[in-house]
């Protein structure tokens, strides 16, 4: 008996009885040899790094349902703005993307500097690995050669930094930040010098934007619930006028401020009211009130003088000249939702981010042409065509977008009743199951987005739905611990339940079929490794039967052909997805932290190498290969946001 121990977690390798043994939260896991491996295999074998490595290609999505102030262009033609971790430069003309992805964790704030070429960026506090803090910070990077230039406020932030912008005046020599303390402290930085010059407790209640004004170093303007402040810098002291809102009506919040050519504040509240503030005072000079119905979430000076301001409720698009009377106005469609950003684009065009996670490019009177779109909630539904470059997503905002890997575009969106969770293709890529959130799934026409087919099954998650490689069958892996199979016939648009795995204590988490279609694997939430007959659902207890099946896909994260995804110490949910590529010779993983793992497959070794590569925050929730191998698609859980990673 060859043993390897390590302080955390045991493996062991039985070669009497062909297994290795793992324990995972203290419960024992056996992993099946096959055969021909039981005479060479040994624990201690070292594995090397897949000579394959990932680099991002594309990003899917935008950050736009609870960030403001996060879209620009800049000079080279490219718009910026984040999702997850990863700031997004993107050539739309060109339709190429660049990303920077010094962050680890979301990303809240974005401020581009005078020059047009310096941008900070402000991130939130995450968990490491080993469970230490990520500390919240800022960081100033070059756009040109996406190099990290100044790193700000390590240790000195507190749960996030939601505000960031350079001063404009003075060369942009300062750079103003608010953290989500509960103080929402104020700072001011030389950011060349890495060095505070000032701070003081912004307010008790929530502070949405803190900006420079464009003629004066010396003065910040803060707003947020019910308050406007203007505060001024002298040496290493901020003292603040409040704004004095008199005979008008003070709204709940005031959502954005921006500054007319003249240096009169601009703002936009809650009540859907413009107020403008006269250069250098606290009071309200001007008024237009109900410019939109409902909250006013972005006000942009153009360079000509004139204002577009955009609305939540309303969904406008506003145009109004110097003398804030309305010229235009445009309607942005619902499903892409209420106007979060508004810049300025080249000659007559706009861009449009919406709480919708959509970015919009526009041009009155009404042109409007979606060129980024993502989810919106919780995202854990990805599944790869068996033939074309395209892939399937679905999440817990009830749509499913069917994309193109080509155009990054989705080809079809589907909004379905309940919060969708899983997604799987037929192999004759006609038709694709989802799973729901409540016990539900139904089978879509892959080129009509037409709803072919519907059943529920219990009434929890479902986790995952699987047709047989033959395309006779369907598993459907719940929550309520069953797996429920499925008859599929006419191409996968009938449907009869012919069988039903009873046997796990747990919910169940991954399932894989062989590749003759006869037996499925499946993994629970308590660690257990179950296989069955197909189609009864039988329970398979003879392991002799199933030791030396061959497996269609590779999803399992508990196997002999994957286990070696296990970090030392790791707890049972760190990884929540696997897949193996298609030619057999890469293993994928998405973690808990943040990270796309790839491995050389298989990896049956302990504790084996990886290629590491961040882009999410928190939980990847998905990963599968496109059916060439040439991309790795990854989905993020509460980031929402799609990576496409192209195989170097």
């Amino acid at each position: 008996m060859k043993r390897s121990s390590s302080k955390s977690k045991e493996f062991s390798f039985n070669a009497e009885d062909g297994y290795v043994r793992m324990f995972l939260r203290g419960r024992p896991v056996a992993m099946h040899v096959p055969d021909q491996q039981r005479e060479t295999y040994s624990i201690d074998r070292r594995v090397e790094l897949p000579e394959r490595k990932l680099k991002l290609q594309w990003v899917y999505g935008y950050r736009g349902r609870d960030c403001r102030s996060n879209l620009y262009l800049l000079p080279t033609g490219e718009i910026v703005y984040f999702v997850a971790s990863v700031v997004v430069l993107y050539n739309t003309e060109e339709q190429q993307q660049r990303h920077y992805l010094g962050h680890n964790d979301d990303v809240k704030c974005l401020s581009v500097h005078p020059d047009m070429v310096t941008i900070a960026t402000g991130q939130v506090a995450g968990n490491a690995k080993d469970g230490k803090m990520l500390h919240p910070h800022v960081r100033v990077w070059d756009s040109v050669s996406l190099n990290t230039l100044h790193v700000l406020g390590m240790g000195v932030f507190d749960k996030a930094v939601t505000c960031v912008a350079f001063s404009k005046s003075n060369g942009g020599a300062f750079l103003c930040a608010v953290d989500d303390a509960t103080d929402h402290i104020l700072s001011v930085w030389n950011w060349q010098k890495e060095k505070q010059l000032a701070n003081v407790k912004c307010s008790n209640d929530s502070v949405l934007t803190a900006i420079f004004h464009p003629m004066d170093a010396n003065l910040i303007v803060t707003c947020g619930k019910s308050h406007i402040n203007f505060w001024t810098i002298e040496g290493n002291t901020l003292t603040k006028k409040q704004g004095v809102f008199e005979k008008h009506e003070k709204p709940k919040y005031v959502l954005c401020v921006a500054f007319a050519e003249n240096g009169d504040a601009i703002t936009g509240d809650s009540s859907g009211n413009i107020y403008v503030w006269a250069k250098g005072g606290n009071r309200i000079s001007q008024v237009v009130s109900g410019a939109h119905e409902g909250g006013i979430f972005s006000v942009c000076v153009l360079k000509d003088g004139t204002m577009v301001s955009g609305g939540g409720k309303d969904r406008k698009v506003v145009l109004w000249d110097h003398d804030y009377r309305k010229k235009a106005e445009m309607v942005v469609d619902e499903s892409f939702g209420p106007v979060r950003a508004l810049a300025e684009g080249k000659a007559g065009e706009l861009f449009v981010g919406t709480t919708k996670n959509s970015v919009i490019r526009a041009a009155f009177p009404d042109t409007l042409t979606p060129i980024v779109q993502g989810h919106t909630d919780e995202l854990w539904g990805l599944d790869v065509h068996p033939s074309m470059e395209q892939f399937v997503t679905c999440s817990q905002d009830k749509q499913v977008h069917l994309w193109d890997t080509n155009s990054h575009q989705p080809l079809w969106t589907k909004t379905i009743e309940d919060p969708g969770r899983s997604a799987g293709f037929h192999p004759s890529g006609t038709v694709v199951a989802v799973g729901t959130m409540t016990g539900r799934w139904l089978v879509l026409d892959t080129d009509t987005r037409d709803l072919v087919s519907m059943h529920t099954d219990g009434n929890e998650i479902i986790s995952n739905v699987r047709y047989s490689p033959d395309g006779n069958f369907l598993a459907v892996a719940s929550h309520d611990n069953f797996v429920y199979i499925y008859a599929v016939t006419e191409n996968g648009r009938k449907y009869s339940r012919v069988g039903k795995c009873t046997g796990h204590s747990s919910f169940v988490t991954h399932l894989d079929w062989s590749t003759d279609s006869q037996y499925l694997i499946t993994n629970s939430g308590d660690y257990e490794i179950l296989f069955w007959e197909a189609p009864s659902g039988k329970h398979v207890t003879n392991m002799e039967t199933v030791r030396n099946l061959e497996w269609a896909t590779s999803t399992c994260t508990l196997g002999f052909n994957t286990f070696g995804i296990w970090p030392d110490g790791a707890d049972g949910t760190d990884i929540n997805a696997v897949c193996r590529s298609h030619d057999g010779s890469l293993l994928a993983s998405a973690d808990d932290f943040g990270k796309v793992h790839l491995y050389s497959f298989p990896c049956s070794q302990p504790r084996a190498p990886s290629h590491e590569y961040g882009g999410h925050s928190s939980h990847v929730t998905s990963v599968a290969f496109l059916h060439d191998d040439s991309h790795l698609i990854s989905a993020g859980g509460k980031d929402t946001s799609i990576l496409q990673w192209v195989l170097a």
